[in-house]
């Protein structure tokens, strides 16, 4: 099964990208994970118009054997240990071709696109900026595969 990490919009901060290339490059180890750009939506003021077009560019790319989870607010929320075990459940099933999770944009997903999903996932009850989610995630994403191969990171 392959993993893919789908985001709108280039990285502002250098410590944003710092941040990413580090926890790609850790969660690297362990299997491969691709991380894909979508562009900006540029010149659409309207929050709702701008989430469809968005939403969009995402739906062109989904394939049918995808098992799609949104990084969502209002998501289902995992401790670490959890969140191993859901990936570990994914790779067990034969069918998903790609695990891809898809970070939004500022104004989060449109309704199409929440229907083409299998899962939502929120970091925290806390809100973060689209940007600073990439690395939060990244982080977990590499915890979890900590877990999975016994790699001492993790601490219970």
């Amino acid at each position: 099964m392959k993993v893919e990490i789908w985001w709108i919009g280039k990285h502002n901060e250098k410590f944003i990208e710092a941040g990413v290339q580090t926890y790609l490059k850790k969660v690297n180890y362990f299997t491969k994970v691709e991380h894909r750009l979508f562009n900006d939506v540029k010149s659409v003021k309207d929050a709702t118009v701008l989430k469809q077009k968005e939403a969009e560019q995402f739906i062109y790319q989904i394939k049918v054997d995808d098992y799609i989870v949104l990084l969502d607010e209002h998501g289902k929320q995992y401790n670490s240990r959890q969140f191993a075990e859901f990936i570990v459940n994914k790779q067990n099933i034969g069918s998903i071709k790609r695990l891809v999770f898809i970070i939004g944009g500022a104004f989060g997903f449109d309704d199409t696109l929440k229907q083409k999903a299998n899962a939502l996932l929120s970091l925290s009850n806390m809100t973060f900026s689209h940007q600073l989610a990439r690395v939060i995630f990244l982080e977990q994403l590499y915890r979890a595969y900590s877990i999975i191969h016994n790699f001492p990171y993790h601490n219970d």
